[in-house]
């Protein structure tokens, strides 16, 4: 049993290698902000095509196989990101979303010098009123990973954000916070993400009638998440299912195919949530 599990933790730090060092290469790509027109993102003739857009041309896959469908008219989905990074992360999730009928996908950057995560939440506000403004849809999923899900959480929980959002996918998030890197702490957000902060007792405290619907993936090899149960969101008023996925660490969760398909579902199966609603782990998703 030890030996199975050193070999699913080698295998699950090897794939964290690649997955950074592919990362590193398109990173340069996603650090200006996507540029938007008043058409949909996915307009032909939007300044936000792939021809004008290097990050969204990596990331958008037209509808031509079999399995792609496209349904205009769904939900805009914002994807947002985690700690010092940015919305190159998402390339390959963006591009399972459009495949599969999400026409309307975008990324927001927050900066790495942003020091309060409640900052960074504002900001969510302002680009989710703005999304809703210029498509006409009354409300928007969210996708967010690590820290990303800590800040939609957090527009959600407290501005008000449970009557734009109808489902919010996390995506190793530290709900309850993380003790990985100590000597990070003097990065403001890092501290933010650490147990018992302001922050995430805010988090913690009552939120009566949130309607929006939390999905957590959270995975037994996230080295990141310290320890791995604190992606888990668990909190009595919030309609939550936390799932659980083994075999892949931290920047796998973007990017990985299964959990991708997971977060498709996710996001397909989020009808009006039921306030006070609470359930528990829905399952399992093993990539080994």
């Amino acid at each position: 049993m030890e030996l199975c599990k050193v070999t699913a933790l080698m295998k699950a730090t090897a794939l964290e290698l690649a997955i950074l060092t592919g990362h590193l290469v398109l990173y340069p790509s996603g650090i200006a902000a996507e540029r938007l027109s008043p058409s949909s993102p996915s307009s032909p003739s939007s300044p936000s095509s792939p021809a004008a857009d290097p990050a969204a041309a990596a990331s958008t896959d037209p509808a031509t196989g079999p399995d792609a469908t496209i349904t205009p008219g769904m939900r805009p989905v914002v994807l947002l990101h985690g700690f010092v990074d940015n919305r190159s992360v998402f390339v390959l999730l963006r591009r399972v979303l459009n495949r599969h009928g999400r026409d309307c996908v975008e990324s927001l950057n927050y900066s790495p010098l942003t020091c309060d995560l409640r900052s960074a939440a504002e900001l969510l506000g302002r680009r989710v009123e703005e999304i809703r403004a210029r498509t006409g849809h009354a409300e928007v999923d969210i996708v967010g990973h690590s820290l990303g899900g800590l800040v939609a959480r957090y527009y959600v929980q407290r501005l008000g954000g449970d009557t734009r959002v109808r489902t919010l996918v996390m995506l190793g998030t530290p709900h309850s916070g993380t003790t990985v890197a100590p000597l990070a702490d003097a990065h403001p957000l890092v501290r933010q993400m650490r147990p018992g902060s302001p922050v995430l007792r805010e988090l913690a405290g009552p939120a009566p009638g949130c309607r929006t619907r939390f999905v957590s993936f959270w995975s037994d090899l996230d080295q990141v998440m310290v320890p791995v149960e604190t992606a888990r969101l668990d909190h009595p008023d919030l309609l939550v299912h936390n799932v659980r996925v083994s075999g892949i660490g931290h920047l796998a969760l973007p990017v990985h195919p299964t959990v991708a398909a997971g977060v498709l579902g996710a996001l397909d199966a989020g009808g009006p949530a039921a306030p006070g609603a609470h359930e528990g782990e829905t399952g399992a998703a093993s990539v080994a």
